[in-house]
């Protein structure tokens, strides 16, 4: 069943199978994603999939605890979510562009610049070469010192 447009623009959300064709269109450009053509042809690649990528880089990390939520929202949208795979990722893509702010708890005693210099280029490395885009800028933010 297709749901009238005056029906489903608030209501859809991210069920987006159960969109008419205007509404569908309207949530297909809502959503940020990376787009790209290459020899294989055109590829779209969603924020989400970005945000993954870089959250299990970051935790391969030496030094790397854990990964927090970056506001209240989004814990409790944690609590409601059996995985939450991009916690402690903030993904902007802004033209093909993709500028990413990470949240992290590191361990006692290792040294701060280091390990975030190493989360820096292990996230951009994993994240170009999984995308085939150039990353502009990763933030690194240090949240807390676990003991």
């Amino acid at each position: 069943m297709v749901p009238s447009c005056a029906y489903n623009c608030a209501r859809v959300g991210k069920l987006a199978r159960y969109a008419c064709k205007k509404c569908f269109n309207n949530i297909k450009y809502m959503c940020m994603a990376v787009k790209t053509s290459n020899f294989y042809g055109k590829l779209v690649i969603t924020d989400d999939a970005i945000a993954m990528t870089a959250y299990h880089s970051a935790l391969d990390c030496y030094g790397v605890v854990d990964l927090v939520s970056r506001s209240l929202t989004d814990s409790l949208s944690g609590l409601f979510n059996k995985t939450p795979t991009s916690k402690g990722v903030k993904v902007v893509t802004l033209s093909n562009r993709i500028n990413l702010e990470l949240f992290v708890i590191l361990k006692e005693g290792v040294n701060v610049s280091a390990v975030t210099e190493a989360i820096q280029n292990t996230v951009k490395y994993n994240v170009e070469t999984y995308t085939g885009m150039r990353i502009n800028k990763i933030i690194v933010n240090v949240v807390g010192v676990k003991v």
